[in-house]
């Protein structure tokens, strides 16, 4: 058990049995703007968590939190991977629409693949909220660049950053992925492993010192991009958590990090309680996509999924539904449970909303902010995801849309689309998709109509296929 999780525990418990007591409207012009915490876990499968359904990697703060808060059921990564999924939350537009659509982009130019960064020209979360007021800071894996330090956090709307960066660029230079950059590259951190349980906990630090230096008579906004459970965090220092339950020494440190992780989450929100803050600072956990198998690591020992098919990488649930919480002291209702279906697109018009601030025109997501306050979203027609996998075969193309509880989904440019009923098949079992010809024809017409196309991931519908032929 780890030493210190029960005073935490204790602390913040504490605290959010207080939060839910009574409801505050926000009125335009009469309340400071709200401070947002976002706090991403990688590759965090929607089976991972207490609250989410899992037996046996315990995680009793995000517990907690998703009981004083809001619980998703119904809600999914903008990818079933980090990169792409990452473009989505940070510029608010689907992956139809993305820049970035898979890890690695084709370079026609040159005839190569290589990491592809967002735009100039895309306004990301850091640069929305900076403008209007908000301190902004970056801590973790960013993932939205490629060498050219313009592409970095810090010159994408974030104040302070502390990013990692790996691989090898023009030039002879590479990285080590121990080595976090700080503000771009005027200082660096070097994460020792033998110094910290998990980087997370490092990571946690530096947000925590950030926090001591903050204005708080301005707003902030922290995302905190945390390692766990990414299969290439490879070392923990910590050999005891689990060290008694005899599984395989993979799986001991997989649930380890989902532990460790949730501890360094209970810690940063004991710091915010402290700080006397959390009565203004709406708090949003989630993951970037679904739960890995990698490095030998076997999804189904814990049930990572849950019922869901599938895994990162996929379209199915299982690659892009992800548990989602969110928090708010005195506006959010204890215990509430929503399973309207929203994405990461999404987090850019929330954001913009409580702030009180106009969404950038560039996102095609939908508010959620009306539904941290009991009240009903805007409904929506459809969701869509877009994948590329590394290289041209168009069997590297993955694609779904969700329409009410049917779910199509199809893996290949030529493939014909399955069909899922999610309310009656939620392990997306049994293809319907030949009792429902002028469904798949609609959703073959929204996927198609909702595509743009990019140069750097060339398949994208039949569109791209009268193309390319």
């Amino acid at each position: 058990m780890i030493k210190t999780q029960s005073s935490i525990i204790a602390i913040v418990c504490l605290g959010l049995l207080t939060f839910c007591e009574s409801k505050k409207e926000l009125k335009d012009g009469e309340k400071e703007k709200p401070n947002i915490v976002f706090l991403l876990a990688d590759d965090l499968g929607y089976g991972e968590l207490g609250s989410y359904g899992q037996k046996v990697i315990k995680t009793p703060i995000l517990d907690s939190l998703a009981k004083q808060g809001i619980r998703f059921t119904n809600f999914y990564a903008g990818s079933p991977m980090c990169a792409p999924s990452r473009a989505v939350m940070l510029t608010g537009k689907h992956a139809g629409t993305a820049t970035i659509r898979g890890n690695i982009g084709y370079h026609p130019e040159r005839e190569s693949f290589d990491r592809v960064a967002l735009r100039k020209d895309e306004v990301t979360l850091g640069e929305m909220l900076r403008d209007t007021g908000y301190q902004t800071a970056f801590i973790g894996k960013w993932h939205l660049d490629d060498c050219n330090v313009e592409t970095w956090a810090y010159n994408r709307g974030f104040d302070f950053t502390v990013q990692e960066q790996w691989g090898s660029c023009p030039g002879g230079i590479t990285y080590d992925e121990r080595m976090h950059w700080k503000n771009g590259k005027q200082d660096s951190l070097y994460y020792d492993e033998n110094a910290y349980d998990c980087l997370d906990e490092f990571r946690t630090d530096i947000a925590m010192e950030y926090l001591e230096e903050i204005d708080l008579e301005s707003p902030f906004f922290l995302f905190m991009s945390y390692r766990a459970p990414h299969a290439h965090e490879r070392y923990i220092r910590n050999k005891e958590l689990y060290a008694d339950e005899g599984w395989p020494e993979i799986e001991r440190v997989h649930a380890a990090k989902i532990t460790l992780l949730d501890k360094q989450v209970g810690r940063l929100l004991e710091k915010l309680n402290s700080m006397g803050v959390m009565e203004n600072t709406l708090v949003i956990f989630t993951s970037d996509n679904g739960a890995h198998a990698e490095l030998g690591h076997d999804h189904e020992f814990f049930k990572s999924t849950g019922e869901l098919r599938g895994l990162k990488r996929e379209t199915y649930e299982g690659g892009i539904r992800v548990p989602a919480i969110a928090f708010w002291e005195g506006n959010i209702s204890a215990g509430t449970v929503v399973d309207s279906p929203f994405s990461g697109q999404d987090f850019m018009p929330t954001f913009a909303e409580i702030a009180g601030i106009d969404r950038p025109r560039q996102t095609n997501g939908n508010s959620f902010a009306p539904v941290l306050f009991g009240e009903k979203a805007e409904t929506r027609d459809h969701l869509i995801w877009e994948f590329h996998k590394y290289g041209l075969e168009e069997t590297n193309f993955r694609q779904a849309v969700r329409m009410g509880n049917m779910k199509g989904v199809r893996y290949g440019i030529r493939s014909k689309m399955e069909l899922y009923n999610l309310e009656e098949d939620i392990s997306e079992n049994k293809d319907i998709a030949g009792q429902h010809p002028d469904l798949i024809r609609e959703m073959e017409h929204i996927v198609e109509k909702e595509h743009k196309t990019n140069v750097h991931f060339p398949y994208g519908g039949y569109a791209t296929i009268k193309k390319l032929e």
